[in-house]
């Protein structure tokens, strides 16, 4: 009986060793709002694409007034998600400092004071508007920032994995990043705003069903929530880069915007050969 006994106590606790192993050491992508096993995936590449909010077909992630952008700054300011510093989501942003990548460049930084003072979110005062002191002594000029109107590119980064026990190739989007486009800014060089967890926008994408909308030109009886239509891919975006061993950006190896394109097409149709040819093997 006691032999018996110690036994089961022997083989409780190696269930328990095994188990404590399999929880500390990850078994699937912690960012994936789908995850899949790394035991399942025979193939991966990672894919960074850039998508125009403003293209026609991305026009309906851009609603007026539901901007996708609008939506995203306005739950920063809420503190219902968090900016990162880079797509690797290591680091994350603080919310001052992704106010202060928003604000309008000036003559005279040093007469502003705290980006929580610019009163973001609050129903007196517009976004991208001005934000007064209050105060007849001070003569320093109102703190101003970018619209949501005016951040019109957005950089993602995704995982295209095939998942050999579902033989099925799956599009696993990993973060966005909000850019000002140069354009819009004075050194004619695009400006990183922040980097975002996609798993958490679309929990928040999820949770706001009147506002974060895909709008549906074709039937405003339809539209879609934003997280359906990322699952959907009903978004236009090209490559600019893919997983490769010196981490080089297709501009980087183009001697032209035009080769650049070029190249970047040549890249999404490799892309999408290789999920045509899986089926062959």
């Amino acid at each position: 009986m006691k032999k018996a006994l110690f036994s089961i106590l022997i083989l409780f606790l190696i269930v328990s060793v095994e188990a404590s192993a399999q929880e500390k050491g990850q078994i699937a992508n912690e960012n994936s709002v789908y995850p899949i096993p790394y035991n399942n995936q025979m193939y991966k590449r990672t894919v960074w694409r850039r998508m125009d909010l403003k293209e026609k077909q991305n026009r309906p992630f851009f609603s007026t007034s539901n901007e996708i952008t609008r939506i995203i700054i306005g739950a920063v300011e809420s503190g219902l998600i968090y900016p990162y510093e880079d797509d690797s989501l290591n680091k994350r942003m603080s919310k001052e400092q992704f106010l202060e990548n928003l604000k309008l460049p000036t003559d005279d930084d040093d007469d502003f004071g705290a980006a929580d003072d610019a009163g973001f979110g609050d129903d007196s005062g517009a976004w991208g508007g001005n934000a007064g002191w209050g105060d007849e002594e001070e003569t320093a000029s109102a703190i101003q920032y970018y619209d949501a109107t005016q951040l019109n590119i957005m950089r993602i980064k995704e995982d295209m994995i095939f998942d050999q026990v579902r033989s099925r190739l799956y599009w696993d989007i990993q973060s966005f990043e909000m850019i000002i486009p140069a354009t819009e800014v004075a050194t004619g060089i695009e400006k990183s705003v922040g980097v975002f967890k996609y798993k958490d926008l679309e929990k928040l994408f999820r949770s706001m069903p009147d506002r974060a909308i895909w709008y549906n030109r074709q039937n405003t009886a339809q539209h879609r929530n934003m997280a359906d239509a990322f699952l959907l891919r009903l978004f236009s975006a090209r490559v600019v880069k893919v997983s490769n061993p010196r981490d080089d950006w297709i501009q980087d190896i183009s001697p032209d915007q035009r080769s650049a394109l070029f190249k970047s097409q040549q890249e999404e149709y490799k892309l999408i050969e290789y999920e045509h040819n899986l089926w062959e093997f």
